[in-house]
C-alpha cells in the first residue's frame, strides 16, 4: 500500500467502524454499556427553547464564543491605529463571516450617518459631481467575491519565525460578496478627461486616508460598495461605502469613501511614499508594488488548532489565493518540501478569490512538517521564504508570500518554524 496517496471515502468507512470496534471492546468499554449523552434526556430534550423573536439579528452559539477577531497590543501604540486577525484556523469554506473579518484602522472607525454621507468626483473630469447614497443605488449594481489582503500580512515573518498562529501570521485577509457600482461607471457619468491616468481615493476617516490608484485599474474591476455577504457594509469595513480594488493591497480599499479626484499623476501620499513601500537590501525601495503575490497557508492543524484526536485519518485545510487570478494547483508536503502531493481544491475557483484545498492520509504520529504551496493561472509559483529574501532581504514589512512551516510533534502540538 502507497501511504502517500489520499486515501479514499471507502478507505476513511472501514477505518472508522474498525475504530468504533476497538472502543466498543477495549478502552470505551461504557459504551458498550450504553453512552448517557445518547440513551439519558438531555436539557435541550426536555425544555422548550426561545420563540423566533428572542434573537431578531442572529448570532453564533455560545459555544462559538471562542471564534473571534483578536489582536496583538504589542504591534502598535493605540488601538486606533492598528489591527486585529481573522481567526482562519477556525473557519472553512472560502467566505468570511463579516463578524469576523480582519480590522486595519489608521483613525478608529468612522460612524457615518449614510443620509449625510456625499461622493465626491472631481479633478480632471467634464463635470464635477457629488452623489448621496441614494444617487449611487440607482446605478446598475453587481456582487463579486473577493479577498482582501492586507500588505503587511505575514510581515512580522520577514526576519523568522515569529507569532505561533495561522490567526496572526497570515490572518489580515478575508473574503466577501461585495455588492455595489463598478467605479467605471461612476466615472463615466462626470466623463475623465483625456489626459487623466491616475484617481486618488480619500476616506472620511480622521485619518483621511489616501491612495493614488491607475486609472486603468479603476476602469478595469473596481467598484464602490455598499453590502458585503448579504448587507450593508459593517461600520469597521467602512460603512456606508469603500472601495474595492481587487486583487491589490488592502490599504487601497479606502473605506468610508467621500472623494474620487482624477488626475495626470500620482500624488505620492504618505500610504505610498514612507509606508506601503518595500525597502531592499540595497536602500532604495520599491513603489506602487500593488499586486498580492500567489500565497497560501494550512489553517488546520496549525499552532491554535493542534492534533488532539490522535493517530489515524487526518484532514489537512488550508487557503491560497492570487491577485492575479485564480489558483491553478495547491501542494502539500508533510516532510518539510521533500516530497509533494497535489491538494484538492474544493468550492468555487474564483478569479482573485480564497480558494479552498484540503489534503487527507492517515498519520502514523510521527513529527510532520507541514508546508503548502500555491500555483496560479499565470504560472506563478509561491516561493520559499529564503528564496524571497534572497531577493528582498529581509528588511520590508509588506508583501510576504514566502512558503509557512508549521512543526508537529507526536503529541500533536504545533510550532511555528522555518526550515533551513
Amino acid at each position: 500500500m502507497k501511504s502517500d496517496t489520499n486515501p479514499t471515502r471507502r478507505s476513511f468507512l472501514r477505518a472508522g467502524l474498525a475504530g468504533g470496534a476497538a472502543i466498543a471492546g477495549g478502552a470505551g468499554g461504557a459504551f458498550a454499556a450504553g453512552d448517557p449523552l445518547i440513551t439519558e434526556i438531555q436539557d435541550w430534550n426536555r425544555y422548550l427553547g426561545e420563540g423566533v423573536d428572542a434573537r431578531p439579528y442572529g448570532s453564533p452559539s455560545q459555544f462559538e464564543a471562542h471564534v473571534v477577531r483578536k489582536n496583538v497590543p504589542w504591534l502598535t501604540s493605540d488601538a486606533v491605529s492598528s489591527v486585529n486577525f481573522t481567526p482562519l484556523h477556525e473557519l472553512d469554506g472560502i467566505v468570511t463571516p463579516s463578524g469576523l473579518c480582519f480590522e486595519r484602522h489608521h483613525g478608529g472607525i468612522a460612524e457615518i450617518d449614510p443620509a449625510q454621507h456625499r461622493l465626491m468626483i472631481n479633478g480632471m473630469v467634464e463635470k464635477a459631481l457629488v452623489f448621496t447614497m441614494a444617487d449611487l443605488k440607482r446605478f446598475p449594481r453587481e456582487n463579486k467575491l473577493y479577498f482582501l489582503e492586507c500588505a503587511a500580512n505575514s510581515g512580522m515573518e520577514w526576519r523568522g519565525a515569529q507569532l505561533n498562529g495561522c490567526q496572526y501570521t497570515h490572518g489580515m485577509i478575508h473574503c466577501v460578496m461585495y455588492t455595489g457600482v463598478p467605479l467605471r461607471t461612476i466615472l463615466e457619468e462626470a466623463g475623465v478627461k483625456p489626459e487623466g491616468k491616475w484617481l486618488l481615493a480619500e476616506g472620511a476617516d480622521a485619518s483621511a486616508m489616501t491612495r493614488s490608484i491607475p486609472l486603468e485599474k479603476a476602469m478595469e474591476d473596481c467598484m464602490v460598495a455598499f453590502g458585503m455577504n448579504g448587507e450593508a457594509l459593517r461600520p469597521e469595513q467602512g460603512y456606508p461605502i469603500r472601495l474595492v480594488v481587487p486583487g491589490w493591497e488592502g490599504n487601497m480599499w479606502v473605506k468610508w469613501l467621500r472623494r474620487l479626484e482624477i488626475g495626470d499623476e500620482p500624488w505620492h501620499q504618505r500610504e505610498e511614499t514612507s509606508k506601503y513601500t518595500d525597502l531592499l537590501p540595497n536602500g532604495k525601495a520599491r513603489r506602487f508594488t500593488y499586486v498580492m503575490d500567489v500565497k497560501s497557508v494550512i489553517t488546520n492543524p496549525s499552532p491554535q488548532a493542534p492534533i488532539t484526536h490522535g493517530k489515524g485519518p487526518l484532514v489537512i485545510s488550508g487557503l491560497a489565493w492570487s491577485g492575479n487570478g485564480r489558483i491553478k494547483r495547491v501542494d502539500v508536503t508533510t516532510d518539510g518540501g521533500r516530497n509533494w502531493h497535489t491538494a484538492r481544491i474544493d468550492g468555487p475557483a474564483l478569479p482573485k478569490a480564497l480558494h479552498r484545498f484540503y489534503y487527507e492520509f492517515d498519520w502514523d504520529g510521527s513529527e510532520l512538517f507541514l508546508q503548502s504551496r500555491a500555483i496560479d493561472e499565470d504560472g506563478f509559483v509561491q516561493p520559499t521564504k529564503d528564496e524571497l529574501r534572497s531577493v528582498r532581504g529581509s528588511n520590508s514589512i509588506y508583501h510576504n508570500n514566502g512558503i509557512q512551516t508549521w512543526y508537529v510533534n507526536k503529541d500533536g502540538g504545533i510550532e511555528n518554524v522555518e526550515i533551513f
